[in-house]
């Protein structure tokens, strides 16, 4: 029987959900199930890490959870903020939020995890943030600290589940912990694949969380969800992530944040498209310029000659279910500059040196991919232990 593929589009469909897919299909985040949790924080005092993402149909979690009474303290944003949406990297300012007048305190930049102080007389934390399932996406970096910090106060933290868009494969090489950052904290391969829920359990059982400390947490599973499933997401999750086909391209791709090259930032299709005034001219190009989302892009103002990947779904070049590294070694083999292709943030976003080692080698994507399989293998071996999904 052939799998049927779930869509839910950023873009309007010409039929409806229960006419194409059926009424019982679509996946339903576990925010949506309000009856799962609601008794969980009723008279509570309750802190949420949320950000624009963190939607219950059309009404914003926070917005959803105060006016059937609940009693928000604080709110904790991740990179890029709470509701609207800041560069890459860009520091995030705490203070109130505009419309419920809540503190809200940053998550990003000088202090990546709550203190004591930020968890002082709260019970329970809210944990709904839309994931990408890479290594390098900084939301699941939040949540380790976060349950980290749940963990050592003593404060229970509650995960509203959400499907994983690029849950239905994990690959790539596994983090030398050596080499740990906001962008890597954690022994895992480059895609996961695993929700957030998941990853919140493994964190918890595998003592992954300084000093071994464990979170009293509870999952509110998604309805209609697993691995075999393709998601498309409902909102954005950050800025240069616009569309399902920049969702599918960024674990292959993304490592050219790590290289002299222009991902796209700063034009109407970021991370779908790569390029370099010193790539040879193929025929495609663009410019980077400065706009909401990237201010400040790279190569700002040069054209770039490269890679078109804006059709890579239609062409069927992606969803697959592993890493494409011939995109990154194929850009190095034809730049001219050999030692200006890689910048030191390469073998961050790698979780170390070794990929950029073999492809400067010249190795191979397949030879490359072969000296993954041992972990990949025992990682699968952990990740199966906390499957929700099955």
């Amino acid at each position: 029987m052939k799998k049927l593929l779930f869509v839910i589009s950023f873009f309007s469909l010409t039929c409806s959900y229960s006419t194409c897919f059926g009424a019982d299909t679509i996946p339903v985040p576990g925010a949506n199930q309000i009856e799962l949790y609601r008794n969980i924080i009723e008279g509570k005092s309750v802190a949420v890490v949320a950000n624009q993402t963190s939607m219950v149909g059309q009404t914003h979690l926070v917005d959803n959870l105060l006016n059937i009474g609940i009693k928000i303290k604080v709110i904790f944003a991740p990179e890029h903020g709470f509701r609207n949406l800041a560069d890459a990297g860009e520091s995030i300012n705490g203070g109130k939020d505009s419309e419920t007048g809540i503190a809200v305190i940053s998550l990003y930049g000088s202090n990546l995890k709550p203190t004591a102080a930020d968890l002082a007389g709260i019970d329970i934390v809210i944990f709904d943030i839309q994931d990408v399932g890479t290594r390098f996406y900084t939301y699941i970096s939040t949540l380790h600290y976060l349950l980290e910090a749940c963990g050592e106060n003593h404060v229970k933290c509650l995960i509203l589940d959400r499907p994983n868009p690029n849950g239905f494969y994990f690959d790539g090489n596994i983090l030398d912990t050596t080499y740990r950052s906001f962008v890597g904290m954690d022994p895992i391969p480059i895609v996961h694949g695993m929700t957030v829920g998941e990853y919140a359990q493994m964190l918890n059982g595998e003592g992954w969380l300084k000093g071994g400390v464990k979170c009293d947490l509870t999952v509110i599973k998604c309805k209609y969800y697993n691995h075999q499933t393709h998601y498309e997401l409902p909102v954005k999750p950050s800025p240069n992530l616009p569309n399902q086909n920049s969702v599918y391209l960024y674990p292959s791709i993304c490592f050219f944040e790590g290289t002299n090259l222009s991902l796209g930032r700063g034009t109407s299709f970021p991370f779908q498209v790569f390029g370099s005034p010193k790539l040879p001219d193929k025929g495609f190009s663009f410019t980077p310029e400065s706009v909401p989302g990237a201010s400040n892009p790279a190569l700002l103002g040069i054209k770039c000659f490269g890679t078109d990947l804006r059709n890579a779904t239609k062409m069927k070049l992606v969803p697959k279910p592993e890493i494409n590294l011939d995109w990154v070694i194929n850009a190095y083999n034809d730049f001219p500059e050999k030692n200006k292709f890689f910048t030191k943030y390469f073998d961050t976003l790698a979780g170390g040196p070794l990929l950029r080692e073999q492809i400067q080698k010249g190795m191979t994507s397949a030879q490359i991919r072969e000296t993954w399989k041992p972990g990949l293998e025992k990682f699968g071996k952990i990740r199966e232990k906390y499957l929700l999904y099955r």
